[in-house]
């Protein structure tokens, strides 16, 4: 019944595709006019677009002569053609969904149609790969076909000068890593004038690997962060303490949500350790963060797979593509607590001064699209996050590619000498293998095994992007071993050697279940490019980190039950049913965790937003008076309500205080001594508006000078950055202790949305006070100065 109504009502992806397939169609009838046209006439056709687009023409109306325009220009410049699917996926683009398309399928050429067409808007396109080797790659390669149409083309990586940046973001397409894309918006946001800044308003992005920058990217927030003092000898005295913690006696570690915390006896030993009473106490406030990260350091972070020690500095590691992150530090003081566990000389403690997660970063673009491999299995998560749908495009040619039944076992040394013993029947043939790993330290595990059968291999981790595409795009070649963790080349095509696809292609080992099926898939998808014949093949066991983490328990009940050969291999559909479910539960946990730390940034995103538009306000002099003036005001009415409370007799009322502080943000304050002999609030409101009115229209007379007018900014946005870095740690602090509010039966996402906005109305207090006491100062040193009474 079920099959019935489908196929009476129709598959909605495949409704869509068939729309896809009509204009597909009528781009192909196009075809042979385009042939006969000159370049110079080709090129026209960017002039004539943009002429219908202003005449009142959307980008849908142009987009099936455009995208023949752009198959005619890619034809000419780079001697390649748009297959049909790759015309779909461009349309897939322009939308603002992800095109999923298996590797090898030619998703840079995909890119250059909707780019093409969305830049004809004048609003600028970014289009965002994983490494700068792939966005300089993709500038010269698909950017010499907009070029040759006229568009002109920009590339923004990391190191660049400000003006170079500047022309970058100006160009029609922009190409570049987008997390420097991230780190521009946010250093706009901390420009001192309207020249500093780089970028324009957010139009179109194109994102190439999308699951990985959307996804498996984004549980790492941007951070720019400054210098600050560390207390080294706090620091190594935290270290030492923790290093004798006894896991479940003094603290709890949650190695599905990689989250841990002090119990209650780990608590009482550190309170003991340094004879405090209480170390949730606002005094110890700085103790108990850097014993909280000493914690996580020591529990959280394992050398050789989250970090390498290289010539005593502590080098992250880039957990998808096995990479140490040159130039990249952890905040907050969690990159110093790595140090001194290790014992290393600590460097300066990075204290954050800006910070987006990706998230919030990419949900700035009023349109949003990608590519990728593999995205269906995370599409719920690409549509709650960034409102985007996944179209899973059909291959070109079919996928010949076999994909076999996962090798179980019961221990990690069986599973490590069932793929030597595979690897080395293959390379008897001369069939060329891909090993996968997850870290570091697993790829040189597997490379010892092989290495005891005298077999010759190629690692790939840690290296330089350069050695990486050069190795990967090398891995097809006959008799090639090479072992590299999952990520490692991606967006380079293995294209298969002499001879290779008689001998059945490229070899995909896979040595351990990945977080998420769409990882294991990505590795899988490096083989069978093309239509060309390729085989997958996955050894696992139950000592995994996947099964360690999610089922430890449940794996030893397991044992018990099932048989296990000589070689430790355990077979039936029942273990590969237990690994799915655990996988599935991996699955789980990683968006659970993803989808919290969102949330957390949603309340710090809505506060950025208001301190990043006032400060644009500020910056660009846009309505800089009134805004002063009403900084003024709610300050001033903020201290009466506060002061002169009516739950306070006015016998009580503060009134020297309420003298003091007003007088910071009025240049002259001799009449406001009267205050002091008033006891009804309404008196106090009428004489203390009278005095404003009287200040704001002197601020009226003085600010008509555009010379005095262009004082202002520099000082009222030092007032504004001051308090808001001040506000960040804060927000900081809060969030380091608020997962301890549930085993108060508190929701810690209300409490800390609730107590967020209290420090952020506290704060945005601090800066109206600044925004009057910066301005004062400048009216009463002009008075003093034209000898003004």
């Amino acid at each position: 019944m079920l099959g019935y109504f489908k196929k009476l009502v129709g598959d909605k992806q495949d409704k869509k595709l068939s729309s896809f397939y009509k204009k597909v169609e009528q781009i192909n009838r196009l075809e042979p006019e385009m042939e006969k046209l000159t370049d110079d006439e080709l090129k026209a056709k960017t002039a004539y677009f943009k002429e219908q687009i202003a005449n009142g023409q959307s980008v849908l109306d142009i987009q099936v002569e455009a995208f023949a325009v752009v198959r005619e220009a890619a034809k000419r410049v780079v001697g390649m053609r748009h297959f049909d699917v790759q015309l779909i996926g461009g349309m897939v683009l322009t939308e603002g969904s992800i095109a999923e398309m298996p590797t090898g399928e030619g998703k840079t050429l995909v890119a250059s149609l909707a780019s093409y067409l969305r830049a004809l808007e004048g609003k600028g396109v970014h289009v965002i790969t994983v490494n700068d080797y792939l966005a300089r790659r993709d500038r010269e390669l698909i950017g010499g076909i907009h070029e040759f149409l006229g568009l002109t083309v920009g590339l923004n990586v990391p190191m660049m000068e400000p003006e170079a940046k500047k022309l970058a973001y100006q160009a029609d397409i922009t190409y570049g890593v987008g997390n420097e894309f991230g780190f521009d918006h946010l250093r706009d946001h901390m420009a001192y004038s309207p020249e500093q800044r780089v970028q324009r308003p957010y139009h179109f992005a194109i994102i190439d690997e999308a699951d990985s920058v959307l996804i498996d990217e984004a549980k790492t927030p941007l951070i720019i962060a400054g210098k600050t003092g560390v207390s080294n000898e706090l620091s190594y005295l935290c270290a030492r303490i923790i290093k004798n913690f006894k896991d479940d006696e003094d603290f709890i570690f949650d190695p599905e949500t990689k989250t841990t915390n002090f119990t209650e006896e780990g608590i009482a030993k550190i309170e003991r350790g340094f004879d405090i009473d209480n170390l949730y106490d606002l005094e110890h406030q700085t103790l108990y963060h850097y014993v909280i990260q000493a914690l996580r350091a020591h529990i959280m972070f394992k050398r050789d797979v989250d970090y390498i020690v290289k010539e005593g500095k502590v080098l992250l590691v880039d957990a998808f593509t096995g990479r140490t992150m040159e130039g990249r530090s952890l905040s907050n003081g969690l990159h110093q607590a790595i140090e001194a566990k290790e014992g290393l000389e600590l460097t300066e403690e990075n204290k954050t001064q800006a910070s987006i997660t990706i998230q919030n970063y990419f949900r700035l673009y009023p349109v949003l699209s990608g590519m990728t491999g593999t995205a269906k299995t995370e599409e719920k998560e690409f549509q709650e996050i960034y409102s985007m749908n996944v179209v899973q495009i059909p291959t070109n040619r079919p996928i010949m590619r076999k994909d076999l039944p996962d090798q179980v076992f019961d221990t990690i040394e069986h599973k490590y000498q069932a793929v030597a013993k595979r690897v080395k029947e293959l390379n008897q043939t001369g069939q060329p293998i891909l090993i996968g790993t997850t870290s570091i330290l697993q790829s040189e595990k597997v490379a010892e095994y092989l290495r005891e059968l005298d077999l010759e291999i190629e690692i790939l981790n840690a290296k330089t992007v350069e050695q990486e595409v050069q190795l990967i795009s090398l891995a097809g070649q006959k008799g090639r071993i090479t072992v590299a963790t999952n990520m490692a080349g991606r967006g380079t095509d293995i294209m298969l050697g002499e001879g290779v696809a008689e001998l059945g292609g490229l070899y995909v080992v896979g040595t351990e279940r990945n977080e998420s099926r769409r990882i294991d898939n990505q590795l899988k998808g490096r083989s069978g490019r093309q239509g060309d014949p390729g085989v997958s093949e996955f050894f696992i066991s139950l000592e995994d980190e996947l099964i360690l983490r999610f089922a430890r328990e449940e794996a030893e009940k397991l044992m018990k039950k099932i048989k296990v050969d000589a070689d430790g291999r355990i077979t039936g559909d029942r273990i590969i049913e237990f690994f799915d479910r655990t996988q599935r539960i991996c699955e789980g946990s990683g968006y659970s965790i993803r989808e919290y730390n969102i949330k957390l940034d949603d309340v710090l995103n809505m506060q950025r937003s208001t301190v990043y538009e006032l400060r644009t306000r500020i910056l660009e002099g846009r309505d800089l008076v009134p805004l002063i003036k009403s900084s003024v005001e709610s300050f001033v009415k903020n201290e009466i309500e506060i002061i002169c409370s009516e739950d306070i007799i006015p016998e009580n009322w503060e009134l020297q205080t309420l003298i003091r502080n007003l007088s910071q943000v009025l240049p002259t304050t001799d009449g406001l001594t009267a205050i002091s002999e008033m006891s009804d609030r309404s008196r106090i409101t009428d004489f203390v508006t009278a005095e404003l009115e009287s200040y704001f229209a002197r601020l009226d007379e003085i600010t008509e000078n555009p010379q005095v007018l262009s004082a202002f900014p520099r000082y009222i946005l030092s007032a504004v950055d001051h308090h808001w870095l001040a506000h960040l740690e804060a927000m900081e602090r809060l969030k380091e202790g608020i997962g301890l509010r549930s085993y108060s039966q508190e929701d810690p996402m209300r409490q800390y949305g609730r107590e967020g906005y209290a420090l952020f109305t506290e704060m945005y207090h601090k800066i109206e006070r600044e925004i009057g006491r910066q301005t004062a100062g400048i009216v009463r040193a002009i008075d003093n100065h034209t000898g003004r009474v």
